[in-house]
């Protein structure tokens, strides 16, 4: 009896690399879709009030661009997963590998030029006060930061001078004032809205009995790093599964290429000796190899 032995009948490392990439992409396929249709949703929500044009200060346009990105990058990583195809898997790792590198690169250039992201991040902020009232989406993303970090504007109160309604050259109660999310806490049940009455004629040291005067961008910034364990894990859990793509792309496309080649090596075989059959044994299907002959 002669015996010959079966290659790759033992499959489980190509099997295991291959059901994990199917199953990560299908996931972030499946969140991209999720973020998608809330980015949809909430424009189209957003473009019924004709409020502010400007992808900065529209959550909606940045969670269509995310979802967009996300959706497909993750079903060119479905596809080629499932057809083994080398082309699109390395389309999936690069594009995988070049979307962590801007965000890296992106935070390092962040910090070493760190003043001059502040001032892009407080020339923002005033442009969205400027249209507070107009921006439904900038209104209640500024009230929650502004009651959540106990601040008050971008840079400092008186950013409020940007708006119309707030300027101390405007006419009504809400003139030379801030909102009231700016304010205390009341000692009082019922929240009182003109708390912020006349803030900005105040200098700093009387504004702080009424209000928070410090800017918003520093109290993140300083929260941030008051909680740089959160930080961490923040930051880990946009990278790593990035990371993670990119490792099992390169694994699985090099037991791709790897049983590609096995198999024209087995295909030469094949023309050299036409009694080699495909085998198929227990639980797997092996590739061509030279079954036991009694």
């Amino acid at each position: 009896m002669a015996t010959g032995e079966v290659r790759y009948c033992s499959r489980f490392p190509y099997l295991c690399l291959k059901f994990t990439l199917i199953a990560y992409s299908t996931i972030f396929w499946l969140i991209g879709a999720s973020v998608l249709a809330v980015g949809i949703y909430a424009e189209v929500e957003r473009q019924k009030y004709k409020t502010l044009q400007g992808a900065f200060l529209a959550p909606a346009i940045i969670l269509i661009l995310m979802g967009v990105v996300m959706f497909v990058v993750s079903f060119i990583g479905v596809l080629a997963s499932l057809r083994d195809n080398l082309c699109l898997l390395q389309v999936f790792m690069y594009t995988l590998g070049v979307c962590l590198i801007l965000e890296l690169t992106g935070g390092i250039v962040a910090l070493i030029f760190r003043n001059q992201t502040m001032d892009f991040l407080n020339s923002n902020i005033r442009r969205g006060i400027r249209n507070y009232y107009d921006d439904l989406d900038f209104k209640n993303i500024m009230d929650f930061v502004q009651k959540q970090f106990k601040c008050c504007g971008g840079e400092e109160y008186m950013d409020w001078e940007k708006n119309e309604y707030h300027s101390c050259t405007a006419p009504g109660p809400l003139a030379c004032g801030v909102p009231y999310t700016c304010c205390i806490a009341n000692k009082t049940t019922v929240m009182n809205t003109l708390c912020g009455y006349q803030a900005m004629k105040y200098n700093r040291h009387e504004a702080q009995k009424i209000i928070y005067p410090r800017g918003c961008t520093n109290a993140v910034i300083m929260w941030f790093l008051d909680n740089y364990t959160i930080m961490a894990g923040v930051l880990l859990g946009i990278l790593l599964p990035q990371f993670l793509g990119v490792l099992l792309s390169l694994l699985y496309i090099s037991r791709v290429e790897d049983i590609i080649s096995e198999w024209n090596s087995s295909a030469d075989v094949l023309l050299e000796r036409p009694e080699i059959e495909f085998a198929s044994k227990g639980c797997c299907r092996c590739y061509p190899g030279i079954e036991s002959d009694a």
